[in-house]
């Protein structure tokens, strides 16, 4: 696969009947399930303010990988797991609008059945699908200008490989890479979070340049995907 294409994305809306929002999201040997519900009432801080709230979930099921993850247990949730999904859910409230959402908690759970590297990044990508379509039934008759969701929102890794900047990395690549980045993105093109490392190497500002470049190639890919996958319930001017 070329260092400039993105891995094969599928996708399977209505995957479960329990759930509003509920998609099976592949990105090459990665998948996601992620499964947006919505309830009246917000967290005791925001009640009476008139806005909602969008928060996420995210684990790795125990066979995810090759050797078994133990599942979190009574509440305990490991540093990682707690920095991807606080990286979800706020990713997915920068397109949200929280008062044209009124008084209502969307929870977007991101469940990995396997993983082959960027599953935070996918779930981004496959939670935002969840999310606009456990909105639609209540939002379906609104106009795009004054729908809650404002913007679309993907993410994609990118890294230096073997001297190279390299789009969509695997586990594989990932594991070789020198830099590696998660770059998340609005549709129109604006910036929500990078995270960038050098693993024990540096990178100059034409690497960072190229990097970027290709961050957002790679999220134009994807949100025309999403739009794709939504059809006519895409709900965005």
């Amino acid at each position: 696969m070329s260092t400039q294409s993105i891995r094969p994305v599928k996708v399977k809306r209505k995957y479960t009947r329990s759930s509003p929002g509920s998609v099976l999201y592949q990105s090459g040997d990665t998948i996601v399930l992620c499964t947006a519900s919505i309830e009246d009432g917000v967290p005791p801080w925001l009640a009476g303010s008139g806005k909602g709230w969008v928060t996420a979930e995210y684990n790795m099921l125990p066979h995810s990988t090759n050797r078994r993850k133990r599942r979190d247990r009574d509440g305990k949730v490991d540093g990682r797991t707690t920095e991807i999904q606080r990286l979800i859910g706020r990713s997915l409230r920068a397109v949200v609008d929280l008062e044209r959402l009124g008084e209502r908690m969307v929870t977007v759970d991101c469940d990995v059945l396997q993983a082959d590297g960027g599953t935070r990044t996918a779930s981004i990508t496959g939670g935002f699908l969840a999310l606009a379509d456990a909105l639609y039934p209540e939002f379906r008759k609104t106009p795009p200008a004054e729908h809650p969701l404002r913007d679309s929102i993907a993410a994609i890794s990118v890294g230096i490989v073997n001297g190279k900047p390299t789009l969509d990395l695997d586990y594989e690549k990932d594991f070789a890479a020198a830099v590696d980045m998660n770059v998340v993105m609005t549709g129109k093109g604006q910036f929500v979070e990078i995270q960038g490392t050098g693993e024990e190497a540096t990178f100059d500002d034409d690497e960072l340049a190229a990097l970027i470049k290709l961050a957002k190639a790679g999220i134009k890919q994807l949100t025309k995907i999403q739009q794709e996958s939504l059809g006519k319930q895409w709900p965005l001017a």
